[in-house]
């Protein structure tokens, strides 16, 4: 490959990377992928999105099958859990859409290397190289016209803390040799809520500890709060603005103490602990230094086209500073390079169009601003909000928790944020990324025409409560 010029090297063959490969193939340029897993997928394939989300499909399962009789099903009275199962079904549906990437490569013409690639420095005569140290330890080069990063991120651990088969990350509790009857979940935001509502549908003894006042905190108030009441009905222990948290192992499991938020010292055993405060850009090793580039806490900063301090080198995904740390996100920084380096037309990431999704149960659905944060930007803030429980759907699917919160402008009917939480959200909330796209206001969302009977339709009575006008409440 030495005489080869690409068009574009990415390193990363995650969702940020592999989709800015493909993109970058469809506009007919010659590209090349690095990616050091020996499968590609990233963090998100293989350890993140999509084998949690199938783990919680299981759970949902299980949740129906204990109640099934509610249902008019009968002889499934004592269903039995097979964890094994549980995880070879994770396991196929990982390799699965393996096979399928591996498919998209040959058909894209992509040229793929397994290995770990970095900078070598600024490009000369317009072309960048790139070292490759290859599965096999045997070393490779590559020249390209453009560089992007996508080299994704690692779990982050608390300090003095490593990972292993008690005190574990999103790596090793999908490895775990059984279920855990007690869990200890230090962390509120998307991963810590999700594998806690797994483990609690499966029978755990499930404990969650946050530093921040409430929980998953980046959402809206009224969502925090609805979330720690159904975790509570669900007989979740929450414990808010914990700190000096420790773990110690024992013969049993482990045990951690925390200071409370009456400043009072508590303290619980559990079989496993797992450990969800966030993810670290993966950004060593990668030949930084030898470029003008100069990361932030391991972060490289990109302007809104996602281009670096170094000409023809972007960064995309979870090492970008300022960006959410998700799969779409990054998918979508791909698809913003891939046209920019192909010359076509393109858009830069718009951060208050970004849904963020979270899959416990019940399931969490947001975009835009939140109540907080726009009254803090200095609108006039008018708000409407529906309850499932007025929609037949939810009551169909027995999900009658939950509502539709819609945070709107009041002078001009701008739609600024609507926030879900409840049945299918995460589904839900196509729509009102889509209504905040194109700048939709109120009034017009009011006379769009939703399906009957649908959970969506919840949309149609929140869009309406607004104006005091919702029909099922």
């Amino acid at each position: 490959m030495a005489d080869t010029i690409f068009d574009v090297v990415v390193l990363g063959g995650g969702p940020a990377g592999y989709t800015c490969g493909i993109r970058a193939a469809q506009y007919g340029l010659k590209v090349a992928l690095v990616d050091a897993n020996d499968r590609l997928g990233g963090t998100c394939l293989l350890w993140g999105c999509i084998p949690t989300k199938a783990m919680l499909f299981s759970a949902e399962l299980w949740d129906h099958l204990k109640h099934a009789d509610r249902y008019g099903i009968e002889g499934v009275s004592s269903p039995k859990l097979n964890w094994k199962g549980v995880l070879a079904r994770k396991d196929d549906v990982i390799s699965r859409h393996v096979k399928g990437l591996e498919f998209l490569m040959k058909k894209n013409k992509i040229t793929t290397f397994k290995g770990f690639g970095k900078l070598t420095g600024p490009a000369k005569d317009g072309v960048h190289t790139v070292e490759v140290k290859l599965a096999d330890g045997k070393p490779e080069t590559i020249k390209a016209k453009k560089v992007v990063l996508a080299t994704g991120s690692d779990a982050r651990v608390l300090p003095g803390y490593k990972p292993d088969e008690t005190v574990l990350t999103n790596y090793e509790i999908l490895k775990i040799a059984e279920a855990p009857k007690s869990l200890i979940v230090i962390g509120s935001g998307a991963v810590g809520v999700e594998f806690a509502s797994i483990f609690k549908s499966f029978g755990a003894e499930v404990t969650i500890l946050e530093v921040l006042p409430r929980i998953v905190p980046v959402e809206d108030e009224d969502v925090s709060r609805e979330l720690l009441r159904q975790f509570k009905k669900r007989e979740i222990d929450v414990n808010l603005s914990v700190k000096d948290t420790k773990i110690e192992k024992t013969k049993t499991g482990v045990t951690v103490t925390w200071t409370d938020s009456n400043g009072k010292p508590q303290s619980k055993q559990a079989e496993k602990v797992l450990m969800a405060v966030g993810r670290a850009p993966r950004t060593e090793g990668i030949g930084l230094e030898k470029t003008s580039i100069k990361p932030e806490r391991g972060f490289v900063m990109t302007n809104e086209w996602m281009e670096t301090t170094e000409p023809g080198v972007y960064a995309i995904g979870d090492i970008v500073g300022g960006m959410p740390q998700l799969a779409h996100v990054g998918a979508m920084a791909g698809l913003v390079v891939a046209a920019r380096m192909a010359g076509q037309y393109a858009k830069p990431i718009n951060r208050a169009r970004i849904p963020g999704c979270t899959y416990c149960e019940p399931q969490i659905g947001s975009v835009g601003l939140t109540e907080a944060q726009a009254t803090e930007k200095g609108y006039t803030v008018k708000v409407g909000k529906f309850p499932f429980v007025g929609n037949s759907k939810a009551t169909i699917l027995d999900a009658h928790d939950g509502f539709v919160k819609v945070v709107s402008d009041a002078k001009y009917g701008e739609i600024l944020g609507v926030h879900i939480i409840g049945p299918v959200a995460t589904e839900i909330i196509a729509e009102a990324v889509t209504a905040l796209q194109l700048e939709a206001t109120v009034e017009e969302m009011m006379f769009t025409i939703h399906a009957h009977p649908t959970v969506a339709e919840a949309l149609l009575d929140a869009f309406s409560s607004v104006e005091g006008k919702a029909i099922n409440v």
